[in-house]
């Protein structure tokens, strides 16, 4: 619990967290871990569930391979992330969550995005779009300058110049 708060923490200092302890192994630990999962999932505010537990012998692990608890992953509806034991191990329980992260603060590295690149993310699209909008402009500016050179608009007096001479000659005609 400690490494994936601490992880979590680190990456991201606003997370919130709901902990919920259970026994994760002996006879009890499959019914509550059960229980807390419906809990969970039941909740509208909760975005991820991480299982963690750190590692152990086969038989503490075992709570992890049982039927009830893996059909009740599969059955949630918020994502499941696995973090259980240590790479090594491989209880049934990965197979049928959403992600499996090789240790607890795996998990915790995994779910929450780091602030720091998030940031840098984030400046660079600035960058990018501070780049397009800058670019947009200069190529407005270049067509504005292109009709701004034309004579007609360089210097409009010259044309009702000579319109007007024209109409003057017309009437003499006429």
């Amino acid at each position: 619990e400690r490494d994936v708060l601490t992880n979590a923490r680190r990456r991201w200092p606003a997370v919130e967290f709901r902990t919920v302890n259970v026994a994760v192994q002996g006879p009890s630990a499959v019914p509550q871990i059960v229980d807390a999962l419906k809990v969970l999932d039941t909740d509208p505010t909760i975005d991820v569930i991480i299982i963690a537990r750190g590692g152990g012998s086969l038989e503490d692990l075992l709570p992890f391979s049982d039927e009830a608890l893996c059909r009740a992953v599969f059955a949630c509806r918020t994502p499941v992330v696995s973090a259980i034991g240590h790479e090594t191990d491989a209880p049934l329980f990965d197979y049928v969550a959403d992600l499996r992260a090789s240790t607890p603060t795996d998990a915790a590295k995994r779910v929450v995005p780091d602030l720091t690149e998030e940031v840098r993310l984030i400046g660079q699209a600035r960058s990018r779009l501070e780049r397009a909008v800058g670019n947009l402009v200069d190529r407005e500016q270049h067509r504005l300058d292109a009709l701004r050179s034309r004579p007609v608009l360089a210097r409009p007096q010259v044309m009702i110049d000579q319109r007007s001479t024209e109409l003057t000659l017309l009437r003499q005609r006429a």
